[in-house]
């Protein structure tokens, strides 16, 4: 058992979501850069979908009861265990009785703390871990392992986006002030979706039209005209005109996305982001 001595503010237990229940209302969720939580899953040697805690902007104080295989990935959180300093996106050991202390992140938004076994507590989307909780470990079902971080995996400044269902709707300078502009994520952002601030956007019929199915990575214009990102914890239907959708393979990216930070878009084909999605499963290949 691992006892939850500090949660920090918006730690949760994730895995990769739950797809699928869309027609129903219910958005796939999960972790927000599942990119971090695979590749911290395989260095402990669980499935790529275990379930792992996410830490957001600020992590927390966890007591280890027993000892476990490990792996911090995602952004730099200055991760200690009894006052030293270890690494990030490898595995390490941590023996029974010892405090592991993330701090605040210096990099993007998450981590992640992968455990070997992963954690028998079931995701709860909506609620936070908290202070004195207790956290199971499973049974360990493979090796772990050790694996380094690769520049590209980190967080970028420039989205690739394909057009949206709309995107012919929007008139040319529209289109082209989207995609030449930079944005800044605002701070009321959340799983839900990443309100935009920079130069407004003149949606087509005035930013309204009939609700149909949305999906994540989805950039509707509201009426204001300044752009929101769908994210994991997204609605399934919107009435807002879609201007591009981010491509899977930078996902992980949006995860990754604090408040105030500077993101532009870039326009692909969908062969091209067939292509880097591609090209990003196989570099999580061992």
């Amino acid at each position: 058992m691992i006892r939850v001595l500090h949660p920090g503010p918006l730690t949760a237990v994730r895995d990769l979501g739950h797809a699928g229940f869309a027609h129903l209302g219910v958005s796939a969720g999960g972790a927000a850069d599942t990119v971090s939580l695979r590749v911290g899953n395989r260095l402990v040697g669980n499935p790529d979908d275990a379930a792992a805690l996410e830490m957001t902007l600020a992590g927390g104080r966890f007591l280890f009861h027993v000892g476990a295989t490990v792996a911090i990935t995602g952004s730099d959180f200055r991760p200690t265990v009894d006052g030293r300093e270890v690494p990030q996106w490898e595995s390490f050991t941590i023996r029974a009785g010892a405090t592991l202390r993330v701090g605040s992140t210096r990099t993007g938004a998450r981590c992640y703390l992968c455990l070997s076994g992963g954690l028998n507590s079931p995701p709860l989307p909506e609620h936070m871990v908290c202070k004195g909780d207790l956290l199971g470990v499973g049974a360990v079902r493979g090796r772990a392992g050790k694996r380094h971080l690769r520049p590209e995996w980190l967080p970028r400044d420039v989205l690739r986006a394909t057009a949206g269902p709309q995107a012919t709707l929007f008139d040319d300078p529209a289109r082209q002030t989207f995609f030449d502009s930079v944005y800044r994520v605002r701070e009321e952002s959340d799983r839900r979706g990443l309100r935009l601030t920079g130069p407004s956007i003149a949606p087509p019929h005035g930013g309204r039209m009939i609700t149909e199915g949305v999906s994540l990575g989805a950039i509707q214009i509201p009426p204001n005209g300044e752009p929101i990102i769908l994210f994991v914890g997204q609605q399934t239907t919107g009435g807002y005109p879609i201007v591009a959708n981010v491509i899977s393979a930078d996902m992980h990216r949006v995860g990754q996305l604090r408040p105030r930070d500077r993101v532009r878009f870039e326009l692909v084909d969908m062969d091209t982001a067939r292509e880097l999605l591609a090209e990003l499963e196989r570099s999580l290949e061992p």
